[in-house]
């Protein structure tokens, strides 16, 4: 994972253009109960700290919610005010606002070919792959996600149109048949939101999901060289902001006591799809009902419906972090604070 960071920094003389979505008017009122707090946990049968894991993975931020009790917030080289790359916790956006196009009727299916919508794609690989299939990370393109990415990446900070890319993008296995996490398949589902709504994908997140879920500040969602949002990445946002979607989804979907997203898609995403019991639809499952947002450098909003509790985690760095250690290290603060 280190080198596809080292490959974009070096090879990308610019990073992509960027939309602004604005906050809502009324945010979700989050309390500061902020107090110190240490944790241990077990993982490769060594005791382990807290401290220790956020020091070693180069946390910057760190945030945990009880219910809306903020019970333990801080920082090194950032503040509340520090807008963190999001990386592929991008992904969980997208899903949500898939599910909130399907509920409003602008896609009928989830088993429709994307090509309904892309029609520019029907000479690829993902001709007549269907939206579920992308959703599962299975749609049977060719793609090596360490090599490709960092090229996709590359051209969206060059100007590129990366809906040109992933026309060039070839079969190479039957879709819906294994699971292999594909960054272009999100960007796809980006532009699928963005034709099926006739809304241009970053403000349909603003309208659907930033302003009624209640986040407090703007945001950032890049985009590639023909103004399409990346989809698969680069949100800009707080810690407290990613926090706030961590709860809807803590809420079923709900904001201010409304359906943002609609439970029954909450329940169907954060579910084992038929490909990987490990991931649902752009969300990674826990094991015990627990699941989360995850990106690249160790990017995280946690969610423990079993202890009330979310857990953002936010860093500028390149770290190394296993993702079973991240959970390991997560459940046992969920369980201290609950």
């Amino acid at each position: 994972m280190r080198s596809i960071l080292i490959a974009l920094t070096l090879a990308a003389p610019a990073a992509p253009s960027a939309d602004v979505i604005r906050p809502s008017a009324n945010p979700v009122n989050l309390v500061d109960a902020n107090r110190p707090l240490s944790a241990t946990y077990t993982y490769q049968g060594e005791r382990r700290t807290l401290d220790d894991f956020l020091t070693r993975t180069k946390t910057n931020g760190f945030l945990v919610l009880r219910g809306q009790k903020i019970v333990h917030e801080r920082y090194t080289d950032a503040n509340r005010n520090t807008r963190f790359q999001s990386w592929s916790m991008a992904k969980s956006f997208t899903s949500a606002a898939l599910g909130i196009a399907l509920r409003e009727g602008h896609i009928r299916s989830l088993d429709e070919p994307v090509t309904k919508y892309l029609p520019e794609l029907r000479k690829s690989g993902y001709n007549n792959v269907s939206i579920r299939h992308l959703l599962w990370m299975s749609s049977g393109t060719d793609w090596d996600e360490r090599e490709d990415v960092p090229r996709m990446q590359i051209a969206a900070n060059q100007g590129q149109s990366l809906t040109r890319m992933a026309a060039r993008q070839q079969p190479d296995w039957t879709p819906g048949s294994q699971f292999e996490y594909n960054s272009m398949n999100s960007y796809v589902l980006a532009r699928v939101i963005t034709e099926a709504t006739g809304t241009p994908y970053h403000r349909y997140v603003e309208k659907k999901i930033w302003q009624p879920a209640g986040m407090a500040g703007a945001a950032q969602i890049s985009s590639d060289g023909k103004g399409e949002s990346l989809g698969y990445c680069c949100f800009q946002a707080t810690d407290r902001d990613y926090a706030r979607f961590g709860l809807l989804y803590l809420r079923q979907g709900k904001a201010h006591g409304k359906q943002v997203v609609p439970a029954s898609w909450v329940k169907s995403s954060t579910s084992p799809s038929e490909v990987n019991p490990k991931y649902g639809l752009h969300w990674w499952l826990g094991g015990e009902r627990d699941f989360m947002a995850a990106g690249f450098g160790g990017q995280y909003i946690y969610v423990s419906p079993e202890h009330d509790v979310v857990i953002v985690k936010s860093t500028t760095s390149t770290g190394a972090h296993d993702q079973e250690e991240v959970l390991a290290a997560f459940r046992a603060v969920a369980a201290k604070v609950s």
